[in-house]
């Protein structure tokens, strides 16, 4: 399987996969339970909510290990398997994509906030220099640093994947429209000093994911676009704005809405189109028909 920076050569949009979390609560996982924890007790599990979106269609399918790092692994006593927790979402997904889909390692935030004392930048370095190696070694194309909202987090995050492997390196972002009309993260983090720290820190895609629907997220790339004119962009957008309704949230927009909306991201200057909170295979696959009219599912 070629890099990821390859398969975009010459225009090429590529489709990625949707949510997880979703899937792994419908199949049993308690809201006390480590999400992470079933790629050693559920592999089966797991590996078919992976091909579902690879049935689906994507291009590119992520990892059961967005709470991977040792420091959201340590409350459900699990801080000693990090390396092997990691391993197996790699492979489970690697399974699940065979030669035709590319994998992209999972890293999302850990809660841990260097500026606040709570933890050394050494030791978040090294905490996700050991989530990546068991990514990398599971077998993954590329890693996915995800749901950022702290610059200094995601800079130390993308750097530890950096320093352990020569594969490529994503970066995304969350943001938030505030009173203002801007597009901020939940720690005042503006979309430009969001892309100057990832550009900085040597990732080779950039972009956002969760917190918008689409529509949302073409004013973000819109923005992206001004001040980064090659680097390629990521976007896994939400099926909507969340509500709660009988005491859940969720999330409004349709596959067949949310695919009405998708050539838009494509024409904001998004490269990598895929689905966040609320969206299923169905999703995906209607994105897939819209943005890349000649591809079909399996």
């Amino acid at each position: 399987m070629g890099k990821i920076l390859d398969r975009l050569k010459g225009g090429n949009i590529l489709v990625s996969d949707g949510a997880w979390g979703t899937f792994l609560h419908q199949r049993g996982l308690s809201t006390d339970e480590c999400p992470e924890s079933w790629n050693l007790t559920r592999p089966d599990d797991v590996f078919e909510i992976a091909r579902s979106y690879v049935e689906a269609g994507a291009d590119i399918i992520l990892t059961n290990s967005f709470g991977g790092s040792p420091f959201k692994l340590e409350p459900y006593g699990l801080k000693d398997q990090v390396y092997k927790i990691n391993r197996a979402a790699a492979e489970i997904s690697r399974k699940a994509a065979e030669d035709k889909v590319m994998v992209l390692g999972s890293m999302g935030p850990t809660g841990k906030m260097v500026f606040m004392g709570e933890i050394s930048e050494e030791e978040l370095l090294e905490g996700f220099k050991e989530q990546a190696r068991g990514l990398i070694e599971g077998g993954v194309d590329g890693l996915l640093v995800e749901t950022m909202s702290d610059i200094q987090e995601s800079t130390l995050a993308v750097k530890a994947a950096k320093s352990v492997s020569d594969l490529e390196v994503v970066c995304t972002f969350t943001f938030e429209r505030t009173q203002s009309n801007e597009y901020r993260t939940m720690m005042g983090t503006t979309v430009a000093e969001a892309v100057e720290s990832a550009r900085t820190a040597d990732a080779d895609i950039i972009g956002a994911n969760c917190g918008n629907g689409i529509a949302g997220m073409v004013d973000i790339v819109r923005e992206i676009r001004k001040m980064e004119k090659n680097l390629p962009i990521l976007v896994h957008a939400n099926a909507g704005l969340p509500h709660y309704q009988d005491g859940q949230t969720v999330f409004p927009e349709t596959p067949v809405e949310m695919a009405s909306q998708a050539k838009s991201l494509v024409e904001a200057g998004a490269n990598i189109v895929g689905g966040c909170c609320g969206t299923t295979p169905e999703h995906i696959r209607l994105i897939l028909q819209a943005v890349k009219p000649g591809k079909h599912a399996i």
